[in-house]
């Protein structure tokens, strides 16, 4: 059948820069969740029925325009090198995205109803490799972070994040289904051009409403447990972090001394468990007897196990690990319920191929002691209840987190060091812990050293959220739940079919390539 033409380059490629300006926009801080979609639309449009290297350009450039911003708190203490070589990693994940969309216009144009299927599919397929891709992959930046304010977000309780990524391409694809038919009624001077954009614009509202028909949890059906978390904070934003290891420690101790100076008088309710941030001990409590002693003094006081997270030696020589560790009152650190944690970030927590990495920058022998990671799942018996342990960027993956509540977690507890960031990346993150608290119908918390903290329902409401760069003690009871949702069974089956179905679009695409001649953009 005949194909038209694509958009002309001049519309196309200022159309990908917005597409990449719609989807920053609708991250935190800014939040504005309704431009996911549009964003998704606009970079959609400008790909379709280019060939493959003008489409991989477009795609580029969305990726510029989201990620240099997105990542713009990478580069505040690390120089512009690491920020510029990570978003131009992640905006190549968008060029093949651009590339896909461009391989798979025939699909699109056999029939138009198939286009947003199409988007949705190949939205999911991209993620799929990003997340994994390279060095254990970066998810940062998914459209399913998007939606933490959307009614899309109970979708995840079915299908986790791939299902709500699905669901906002989707969309995006319906938007420029009803714009594209629309804009070609209209050039045919067809009367009832708007009747080719209604159905697509209506069944746009449709995906939304239904979602909101999805069943979540409001609140735990298990025991109450009342839980801190303290927000000790750090003399100095920056990575002379470590110099500070004494104050940070410090702050959290005395912090909650104070909080137990609080519970004594009658003015706060007694917690059952207390949790500290990442980092909250970067000297090495089990090696180190004054920092030990120092935990030992806030446990005691505060007659409650504390979650620290620390910083120990080992296991070999230039080896170190990032930990959550149990310490109890009277008793100190519990060994038999230590999580290591298991996805150390590549180049900042340690340096895969170093020698090469040093011809790029000389600032990778800053990272002088690479993190070794664990292997079991966080799961932490605290007692009082059951923890699913993650620290810091591992909320971003979807496996690490659901391995804590197949293991038995009743609360998702984050532990997070934002001192090197800011007050985006924290949002950023706080995002998702709502996704993953809606995901596995769980309550959450969010614990980080400088901001942002607080709790999550399992509906992914947030509660007492804590400022960024200040000390603050939150407290809170909160509902267990031991439930398990159709996305913490499901696993990442939903993501494979997904995933699986976008390649078969593309290999029937190739068909169909071989069947007609495509005008090239």
């Amino acid at each position: 059948m005949p194909v038209g033409r694509p958009l002309p380059l001049k519309v196309a490629a200022p159309m990908a820069v917005a597409a990449g300006l719609a989807l920053l926009l609708a991250f935190p801080p800014y939040g504005v969740w309704p431009l996911a979609p549009v964003g998704v639309a606009l970079l959609a449009a400008a790909a379709h029925r280019r060939r493959l290297r003008a489409g991989a350009g477009v795609g580029f450039l969305t990726g510029v325009a989201l990620f240099a911003p997105l990542l713009a708190w990478t580069n505040l203490h690390t120089g512009y090198l690491p920020w510029v070589l990570l978003s131009l990693l992640q905006a190549g994940y968008l060029a093949l995205l651009g590339a896909a969309t461009a391989w798979a216009s025939p699909l699109a144009d056999r029939g138009r109803w198939q286009w947003p299927a199409l988007t949705g599919l190949l939205w999911v397929g991209q993620e799929a490799l990003r997340d994994r891709t390279p060095f254990g992959g970066f998810p940062w930046g998914r459209l399913a972070f998007t939606q933490d304010d959307s009614p899309l977000l109970r979708l995840a309780a079915l299908g986790g994040a791939p299902l709500v990524t699905f669901a906002v391409a989707l969309a995006g694809g319906l938007l420029v289904t009803a714009v594209w038919r629309g804009w070609t009624a209209r050039r045919a001077a067809r009367p009832d051009w708007w009747l080719a954009a209604a159905a697509p614009a209506a069944a746009v509202v449709a995906v939304g409403a239904l979602s909101v028909l999805t069943p979540v949890a409001s609140a735990g059906g298990g025991n109450a447990v009342t839980v801190a978390i303290v927000q000790g904070n750090v003399p100095r934003l920056g990575l002379d972090f470590n110099a500070q290891r004494q104050a940070v420690l410090n702050n959290h101790v005395d912090a909650t001394l104070e909080l137990a100076t609080r519970v004594a008088s009658g003015a706060q309710r007694q917690p059952d468990l207390v949790v500290w941030p990442e980092n909250s001990s970067d000297i090495d409590p089990l090696r180190n007897p004054t920092a030990g002693a120092r935990i030992s003094q806030a446990a005691d006081a505060i007659r409650a196990p504390i979650l620290v997270g620390a910083v120990l030696l080992g296991p070999g020589p230039g080896q170190v690990r990032n930990a959550g560790i149990l310490w109890r009152p009277d008793t100190g650190a519990d060994m038999a319920q230590l999580y290591i944690k298991r996805h150390p970030v590549p180049f900042a927590e340690y340096v895969p191929l170093r020698d090469i990495a040093r011809m790029v920058s000389d600032q990778v022998d800053l990272i002088r002691n690479d993190f070794v990671p664990g292997s079991t799942p966080g799961v932490v018996r605290a007692g009082p209840a059951v923890l699913g342990d993650v620290i810091c960027f591992e909320v971003a993956y979807d496996e690490v987190v659901r391995d804590t509540v197949t293991g038995g977690a009743q609360l998702l507890v984050v532990q997070t060091n934002n001192a090197t960031f800011n007050a985006a990346e924290a949002r950023q993150q706080l995002a998702m812990v709502r996704l993953r608290a809606v995901e596995h119908g769980r309550p959450a918390l969010m614990a980080s050293t400088v901001g942002v903290s607080g709790f999550v329902a399992p509906d992914g409401r947030v509660s007492d959220a804590t400022g960024f760069n200040t000390r603050e003690v939150v407290v809170r009871q909160l509902r267990l739940d031991s439930g398990r949702t159709l996305a913490t069974r499901l696993g990442w089956w939903p993501e494979v079919a997904l995933a699986g179905l976008a390649v078969a679009a593309l290999a029937g695409a190739g068909v169909l390539r071989r069947r007609q001649r495509v005008v090239p953009g």
